[in-house]
C-alpha cells in the first residue's frame, strides 16, 4: 500500500472540458462533442507540503495538457472506452497506483443535463491491458 492511499491526499481537476469525436450514431462520427471529465488521484502531499516545490509533487497542470490532448485526438464510440483508455494512460504516464475518471456529455439525453461514467482503475489493470 502507497503512502498516498494510506495518508489519503488526492489531487483532483473537475470540470475539464475539450471536444472530440464521440458516438456511435452516424451524425456523432462526424461532429465533434463537447466532453468533460473529473479525475481524481493519489498523491502524498506531505513531501511537495514541505518543499513548496512542483517537482515533489504530481505537476496538475502536465495531468491536464496531457488529458486534454489525449480526449481531442481520440474518436471513440462509448464514453466508457474513452475513460477506460484514459485510465490507463494516466496510469501509465504518471506512475500513480490508482486513479478516478468521471466522464461526461452534457446534453447527450433529451431532459438531462448530462450522461456518463466514473471509472476506478489501478495499476493491477495496467498490468492486465494493452495500452
Amino acid at each position: 500500500m502507497t503512502s498516498a492511499r494510506i495518508s489519503g491526499d488526492r489531487i483532483f481537476l473537475r470540470g475539464l472540458a475539450t471536444e472530440c469525436i464521440i458516438g456511435f450514431i452516424d451524425w456523432e462520427r462526424r461532429v465533434r462533442q463537447t466532453v468533460v471529465v473529473d479525475i481524481e488521484l493519489p498523491v502524498d502531499c506531505r513531501r511537495a507540503a514541505a518543499s513548496d516545490e512542483v517537482s515533489d509533487t504530481v505537476d496538475y497542470k502536465r495531468v491536464a495538457k496531457r488529458v486534454l490532448a489525449y480526449i481531442e485526438a481520440s474518436e471513440f464510440k462509448l464514453v466508457e472506452t474513452l475513460a477506460h483508455r484514459l485510465a490507463l494512460l494516466l496510469l501509465d504516464e504518471f506512475g500513480i497506483e490508482w486513479v478516478r475518471v468521471s466522464l461526461n456529455k452534457p446534453g447527450a439525453i433529451r431532459n438531462s443535463r448530462d450522461v456518463g461514467v466514473v471509472i476506478e482503475r489501478s495499476r493491477a489493470d495496467l498490468s492486465a491491458a494493452s495500452l
